[in-house]
């Protein structure tokens, strides 16, 4: 059978840039909540997100290939969809680069380090971004192919280590957990199925194939799905959640990820399992940034109407890199309170959006629609009411801890 390789890049590239770094800390966010819970949510905002993602490939679609989110909420909506747009997109984007240049500038400075070759943290952050950028910059069609490589990776290093820790799990801790502690890790689930950013990128890709598009955003998404129930599944069964190195511990920790991958490495005796995790994390930063780049810069080439292979293509990738840079340089705080808030916007600009601008599109504009998301009316308006209840439940949470 002959795999079509230009869809399970499409796929591939839904999974890397929902699966980022954050994926080894799910189990510590969802200590307090349990196993069972979490996975129950999980599935709820698995449903949630990526029904965001077809109700914007929906809406997209009743547009030229070039559109993104900033002229389909313009058109839809009208100027307070479009300047939400802008504010939620750009928040959330520019918040997400700086943080992945921050830890991809550290891998860059390791890697460099090793070499022997001296050269400075700033120097390293923005060799990450150039080298990363550039094939951005070449389009979507290189940033498949360096993506397909870099998973295949990620996904060998996670199956070694979910593989050997499995046969330690002990059903036993799985048990625990209470439903009143969801609210504090709903927005980090929220925030790792944050894909739906590229979906216009990717419609134009597929060039409007409707079948492939569908299939690229539920296997896509259905991926990290999986591989977030199993990884809960074997961190939460090996590590107890209570006690002086339990999961609760370490989410108290201040240094949740190098806690979490210590306290593994000493429960079961496998040392090298740091250095799988620093590679899984290190490849994660890769993928995450090479996906979130590639829909900034098709939000920005939409938003001013400026072609990215024309002349003018550098302002497109200036506004895209020169601020998160400015960030990870000389403000690398001011993106983890950024990211804190992070859940919130992707909710709104990639649930409560589409939504609204499908809503708009079906029953006032009356586009002509060649793709539509099932459930009406009634689908619509149950999604925007879950996306506002977790958003109450954040910030209710936030409030009162």
């Amino acid at each position: 059978m002959k795999i079509d390789l230009k869809l399970l890049g499409g796929i591939l590239m839904v999974t890397g840039t929902s699966i980022g770094a954050g994926m080894l800390a799910l189990p510590i966010s969802n200590a307090e909540s349990g196993f069972v819970y979490s996975s129950v949510f999980l599935f709820v905002v698995w449903a949630l997100m990526t029904a965001g993602a077809l109700l914007i490939l929906e809406v997209n679609l009743c547009f030229s290939q070039r559109s993104n989110l900033v002229s389909m909420a313009k058109s839809t909506l009208g100027k307070p969809g479009q300047i939400a747009a802008w504010l939620t997109y750009l928040f959330l984007l520019y918040a997400l680069l700086a943080a992945y240049i921050t830890g991809g500038g550290d891998v860059f400075n390791n890697l460099i380090h090793l070499l022997h070759i001296p050269i400075s943290l700033w120097m390293s952050k923005l060799l990450f971004v150039l080298i990363l950028g550039f094939i951005v910059y070449k389009g979507i069609g290189s940033v498949d192919v360096v993506n397909r490589g870099l998973m295949f990776g990620k996904l060998a290093v996670y199956v070694i280590v979910v593989f050997l820790i499995i046969p330690h799990v002990e059903v036993k801790n799985l048990g625990d957990g209470q439903f009143k502690y969801m609210a504090s890790s709903i927005m980090v689930l929220v925030t790792s199925f944050g894909f739906a950013s590229i979906v216009p990128s990717l419609r134009a890709y597929f060039n409007d194939d409707i079948k492939k598009l569908r299939q690229v955003i539920l296997y896509g998404s259905l991926i990290p799905l999986v591989s977030y129930l199993i990884w809960d599944l074997a961190i939460m069964g090996v590590l107890a959640a209570e006690g002086e190195h339990g999961l609760i511990a370490i989410l108290n920790s201040g240094h949740a990820t190098t806690a979490l991958t210590d306290s593994l490495s000493q429960q079961l005796n496998r040392y090298w399992i740091t250095d799988l995790s620093r590679t899984f994390a290190s490849i994660c930063m890769l993928t995450s940034f090479l996906g979130v780049s590639l829909g900034l810069t098709d939000f920005l080439a939409d938003g001013f109407s400026i072609d990215k292979n024309s002349r003018r293509g550098w302002i497109i990738y200036a506004t895209a890199f020169i601020p998160p840079i400015a960030i990870a340089l000389f403000y690398p705080d001011a993106f983890v309170m950024a990211l804190s808030y992070g859940g919130i916007f992707c909710v709104i600009l990639l649930v409560i959006l589409p939504a609204l601008m499908a809503w708009n599109s079906r029953y006032y504009k009356k586009l002509k629609a060649i793709y539509r998301v099932p459930g009406g009316k009634a689908g619509l308006v149950m999604t925007i009411a879950v996306a506002v209840l977790f958003i109450i439940a954040d910030i209710l949470y936030r409030t009162f801890n």
